[in-house]
């Protein structure tokens, strides 16, 4: 009960209204506020008064502008970054490793029959550039050639450019269809270029390179891509070198280690990898101690005999070193460990951490990416690598009808061959050529909050000397083959040494260079300092404004009853009907008022000059007061409602 009446007293004071008018209001406040200033106003001459009003209004556009300046450099969201060293025993990083060579040539020469024979056509006359027998083209499966062919761009004359086609009779293939001259073109003027073509061959540009080497190797990249999209992974997985044949010797800290204590993993780059201490099914494995004793050490085999020739023109290992469960990109982020060396690789390991929203766009886990993660499917952590090559293949897959092979393959959908889609290397190029791809892919894909990069320091050196080389080929030869006879060599053999450099580890670290404290000290510097204010005076000024607003409602509310007031009265053309008259209008259906003028007729009183005035007074009530409402309210009033 004591509630209710509190709440109704509240509700009559608020619709009373503060009971002051705007100048009161000012008078008011400058004569009660803290603020300096103000009060000087309302209290001098008015000289003064002048000078007073205008140093303040000065100052206070001083306080607001500074105030705008700290408040927008606060939500500008910038970060410092801090740099701490921290020691102790860290967790060894996973070590993928893979072969230079994506598969053994003695198993995959079936598949690549065709392709090798056409790109050694492909060379005779790059090199020979002679026309040759018609015979010798027949001989070809053309299949492959006529999907995408190089051809050789005739510049000696720049406003005409010819191209020839290499494998055609007479030479005459010409960009602007004019004939192309009957001769061969074997100067620096002539560019090995590869055809890209759709539509049936409607449509067609070609692809320059500065070097003929790069062009076939390209080029036969480009066709061995395609045959190898459509063999099944369990097919590929055979062909490749297998982890027994690729590592001889391991050796981790005191512990021995083997080919089993290594993870499987078929990249299309570079055919089988195998991870040591990926920390998928097991935890990963501290280094007690900094320095070679205490980290990995490897012998590998690299077979460089069965290298394929025209696929791979680069002899050693590719090693990358990463967190555990995150995925290995070795291609864009490894390394090469030449053959007949041992590589020794110290590394420091940075970690970074990053601030979130809204001081930057990193995702803590991925989940808020717009893109589907491709490399889910390994049971890896999210990295903007993942991200970036994921967006690739859809839209690779939306432009294209068909996914490509060296990315994860979305469920339902095919990888792409000229066979099913030949039109996709044309529609690849363009698209792995479009700047409004990449940006589109580098917009939607977000940095990881929380990072480790390993830094690596690399130093070589020839391995096995030439004093030790016959005993240690003699050992290991022994140890693979079971053999008195050397089975080895120098070319294909690589010893690893991956070990911590020291035990300190960087952290950097984002923090926010501007947080509310920040803001709050300087906002309230400020104010102090020009205006000698405080939070106090932000509430009365607040106050003030409360008064200003809730008075103009109430003049607008009363304005609003007087517009309704004439309105109702512009109704009626004569005096409004009497209190009697409503009531026998409602009650008696037959009741008509009376129409006449109700007032005394002037005829009535015919020796007055005026009307004769009412004998009863108007009513004086308490309510129609003119004093302030602090004047006259009590609390009995709030009892007496």
């Amino acid at each position: 009960m004591q509630v209710k009446k509190y709440l109704v007293r509240c509700l009559h004071r608020l619709q009373k209204g503060p009971g002051y008018t705007y100048k009161e209001l000012l008078v008011w406040y400058c004569d009660n506020t803290n603020t300096h200033g103000p009060k000087r106003i309302i209290c001098e001459g008015p000289k003064k008064k002048a000078m007073w009003f205008v140093l303040t209004l000065l100052f206070a556009s001083i306080v607001f502008w500074q105030w705008g300046v700290f408040i927008r450099t606060y939500l500008s969201w910038e970060v410092s970054v801090s740099l701490s060293i921290g020691f102790k025993t860290m967790d060894f990083p996973a070590v993928t490793i893979c072969n230079a060579s994506p598969f053994q040539y003695s198993k995959v020469r079936h598949l690549l029959k065709d392709l090798d024979q056409l790109m050694e056509a492909v060379l005779e006359r790059i090199v020979a550039p002679e026309p040759a027998g018609a015979n010798a083209t027949r001989a070809l499966n053309l299949t492959l050639w006529n999907h995408t062919p190089l051809v050789l761009i005739d510049e000696r004359n720049p406003l005409r450019p010819v191209v020839l086609d290499l494998f055609a009779d007479n030479l005459n293939a010409s960009a602007r269809g004019s004939p192309a001259p009957g001769r061969a073109c074997n100067g620096p003027r002539c560019k090995v270029a590869m055809r890209l073509c759709c539509h049936n061959g409607t449509v067609c540009t070609y692809r320059n390179f500065t070097s003929a080497t790069q062009a076939v190797t390209e080029w036969y990249t480009l066709q061995a891509t395609n045959i190898f999209s459509q063999v099944p992974t369990q097919e590929l997985v055979k062909m490749g070198y297998s982890s027994e044949q690729l590592i001889l010797a391991c050796l981790f800290g005191a512990e021995p280690c083997s080919y089993r204590n290594f993870t499987s993993l078929f990249h299309p780059d570079y055919g089988n990898c195998y991870i040591f201490n990926w920390g998928m099914a097991e935890q990963a494995l501290p280094s007690s101690n900094p320095g070679v004793e205490f980290g990995l050490k490897l012998i590998l085999d690299l077979g460089q005999e069965d290298y394929v020739p025209f696929l791979t023109s680069t002899a050693g290992a590719r090693l990358l070193l990463h967190e555990q469960r995150s995925y290995p990109f070795v291609k864009e982020e490894g390394i090469y460990a030449m053959s007949g060396t041992e590589t020794s690789i110290g590394v420091l390991v940075d970690k970074l951490e990053r601030k979130g929203k809204p001081y930057s766009q990193c995702t803590a886990n991925g989940s808020d990416v717009p893109v589907h993660n491709l490399y889910h499917g390994y049971n890896t952590s999210y990295s903007i690598q993942a991200c970036i090559r994921s967006c690739f293949q859809e839209h690779m897959v939306r432009n294209c009808s068909c996914g490509h092979y060296l990315y994860p393959l979305p469920p339902g959908e095919k990888y792409c061959s000229s066979r099913d889609f030949p039109d996709w290397v044309y529609c690849y190029s363009q698209l792995r050529r479009s700047p409004a791809q990449r940006e589109t892919c580098i917009s939607m894909c977000k940095e990881s909050c929380n990072d480790t990069q390993y830094k690596m320091t690399i130093s070589m050196a020839d391995w096995p000397s030439e004093a030790s080389e016959d005993w240690i080929f003699h050992v290991l030869s022994q140890e693979r083959d079971q053999s008195t006879n050397i089975t080895l060599s120098k070319k294909g053999i690589v010893k690893l040494n991956i070990y911590f450099q020291e035990f300190n580890y960087r952290t950097i670290e984002e923090s926010a260079a501007n947080n509310i404290v920040w803001l709050l000290s300087n906002l309230g510097g400020q104010f102090g300092f020009w205006m000698g204010g405080s939070v106090l005076c932000l509430i009365e000024f607040a106050e003030i404004v409360i008064d200003f607003l809730w008075i103009t409602v109430i003049r607008l509310v009363a304005f609003s009853k007087s517009l309704r007031q004439r309105r109702a009265q512009a109704r009626y053309a004569g005096p409004p009907p009497t209190v009697a008259e409503l009531v026998e209008a409602h009650t008696n259906f037959a009741f008509h008022p009376d129409t006449a003028n109700h007032g005394p007729s002037p005829e009535a009183y015919p020796h007055e000059q005026t009307l004769p005035i009412p004998g009863t007074p108007p009513p004086n009530y308490d309510s129609l007061r003119l004093q302030p409402l602090d004047i006259i309210e009590s609390d009995s009033e709030g009892d007496a409602i």
